[in-house]
């Protein structure tokens, strides 16, 4: 079987990575994305063609805006060029959509079984397929909406007429291979715990959250928490978080798309605002200088803002006219800079929008 070899443009750093379903992993550095793609499609698949990839970006790393899933795609969709993966009737039966290669994707990452195609290592985390969807099936100028596990799509809405994101990557670093681990796959227990009170309580064999809240109230699920244990946490930490799901899935998503149909920003803000707040004190995952970011861009004129990404550090959004976005940007910059002078030193700032999707040229 080949080799792949991957290259960092950016560091100079080279690794070598077996094309076989037993390449052995580096735990905690970049190149294991890299070797648990190699691997999965190796098992899946049983790809032996390898060959040089370098890669360059200028995305903050370990910032919470999905420069590891961002890999992820790059080196699948590498592989699947010197494999031809894409269009052969193997992969077609099993991944018809590049909704359904979101999902498959998102198993790679956290090494769990696909349908058809068994699970192998991951890097660790225990996150979903959301970063690898919006990498794959993004549009321009378009705010979409999924639902995951399964990966569906649920609805689209224009970007606000007029208007960007101003992006700031606080410089807390939010490194799911490292340091926040346990903490970012504490939510994911959070939410496993629900279920397992769940599957006891109702002698089944729910899938996650959504799967038990699309069918039954939450109330009931919170009575099952009480009920059958909470698997090593707290009961009121569980429901916390089974609370902060059904608001964010069943009432702040689907009013912020509604509110960007309808043109109405008001709307669209406070469906942002509580999105946030569900963040801070249901999923616990923000730090003062997030926490910071989001009301200093309310106060220095911003439209809606929000943290994203993983948490325990990462990225804050702040939506604002295009017109006045520098600005802005600088106002933000200097308010957090004054506020937070260690974490800024490596803060970054800069305007996007929403834009198409990675493809395979």
């Amino acid at each position: 079987s080949g080799e792949l070899h991957v290259e960092s443009l950016d560091t100079g750093d080279v690794a070598t990575i077996p094309v076989t379903s037993n390449a052995p992993g580096r735990p905690g550095h970049w190149s294991d994305y890299a070797r648990v793609v190699t691997r999965r499609l190796a098992a899946n698949f049983g790809i032996e063609h390898g060959g040089h990839v370098y890669f360059t970006s200028d995305l903050p790393v370990a910032a919470g805006i999905s420069s590891s899933s961002a890999l992820v795609v790059g080196i699948f969709l590498s592989l699947d060029w010197l494999n031809e993966l894409q269009g052969s009737d193997e992969f077609e039966q099993h991944i018809p959509s590049q909704f359904a290669l979101g999902d498959y994707l998102g198993c790679v990452e956290n090494g769990r079984d696909y349908p058809g195609l068994p699970g192998t290592t991951g890097v660790g985390t225990t996150g979903g397929s959301e970063d690898h969807t919006a990498i794959l099936c993004s549009l321009p100028d378009t705010i979409r909406q999924f639902s995951f596990a399964p990966t569906v799509h649920e609805g689209d809405a224009p970007m606000a007429s007029g208007h960007v994101f101003v992006i700031c990557s606080s410089g807390v670093t939010a490194e799911k291979t490292g340091a926040a681990l346990g903490d970012y796959n504490r939510l994911g227990a959070l939410a496993q715990a629900a279920v397992d009170a769940w599957n006891r309580y109702a002698g089944v064999q729910a899938r996650n959250l959504g799967d038990i809240l699309s069918r039954v109230p939450c109330d009931d699920l919170e009575s099952a928490i009480r009920a059958y244990g909470s698997a090593g946490f707290s009961e009121d930490e569980v429901v916390a978080r089974v609370r902060q799901f059904a608001d964010e899935t069943y009432s702040h998503i689907p009013n912020a798309v509604d509110a960007l149909e309808r043109h109405d920003l008001e709307a669209f803000a406070e469906a942002v605002r509580r999105s946030q707040q569900g963040a801070e004190e249901g999923l616990r995952n923000q730090v003062p200088e997030t926490i910071h970011l989001v009301r200093s861009a309310h106060e220095e004129g911003a439209v809606a803002a929000s943290a994203f990404g993983a948490g325990f550090g990462g990225s804050v959004w702040a939506m604002t006219p295009h017109e006045t976005a520098e600005a802005f940007m600088e106002r933000w910059a200097t308010v957090y800079r004054t506020a937070f002078p260690g974490a800024s030193e490596d803060a970054q700032f800069f305007v996007d929008s929403p834009g198409p999707a990675a493809r395979r040229y």
